[in-house]
């Protein structure tokens, strides 16, 4: 039964999650949190953590591991199945209609509306994980961690004035986060 839960649920995944792996996130907290309680919040943002550092989409990363955290190698094969297959039905279906109609205006004004719906989600995964990462919880609350506030300023800053390369500023976020726990 476990299996057949998380085959819909990452195949509703994959199948709404228009915009990339980014845009996935809170559907994939929707599903694994709110509506199934698999995971606490605090290990979906962990998992979230681990899929960004490893190779390959995230979205199909967090699905791997969500699947076996859930259900072992079995459940990471289905949850990675059901992430993918819609994606993969639907792109072939878009090509064929794309390369056949691409000249069309509709076409163009169907892809120029889709743009802010993305960038909305992108938002609302981000601002989920900075609650989690600055509060501890899904909320933004007064409880607010200064040590990781500074590490998210002094992140965001490095990246966008001296563009350091994303992988050491994640290794310097980690060493600066375990010599403040020290």
């Amino acid at each position: 039964m476990i299996y057949l839960q998380l085959l819909w649920s990452f195949i509703q995944i994959g199948l709404f999650s228009i915009g990339g792996g980014y845009a996935a996130m809170p559907l994939i907290q929707h599903q694994v949190v709110d509506l199934h309680g698999w995971l606490s919040m605090q290990e979906f943002s962990d998992i979230i953590t681990i899929s960004q550092m490893t190779p390959g989409p995230i979205a199909i990363n967090s699905a791997t591991f969500v699947g076996i955290q859930i259900a072992g190698i079995p459940g990471a094969l289905v949850a990675t199945f059901g992430c993918v297959l819609p994606s993969s039905i639907i792109v072939m279906t878009l090509a064929f209609i794309y390369y056949k109609y691409k000249g069309l205006d509709a076409i163009q004004s169907v892809l120029k509306g889709l743009r802010p719906a993305v960038v909305a989600m992108i938002a609302s995964a981000a601002l989920s994980l900075t609650a989690m990462a600055l509060c501890g919880g899904s909320e933004f609350t007064e409880n607010i961690d200064i040590t990781n506030a500074v590490i998210l300023i002094a992140a965001l800053i490095i990246l966008r004035k001296w563009k350091l390369n994303p992988i050491i500023v994640m290794v310097l976020s980690g060493l600066a986060g375990l010599i403040a726990g020290l």
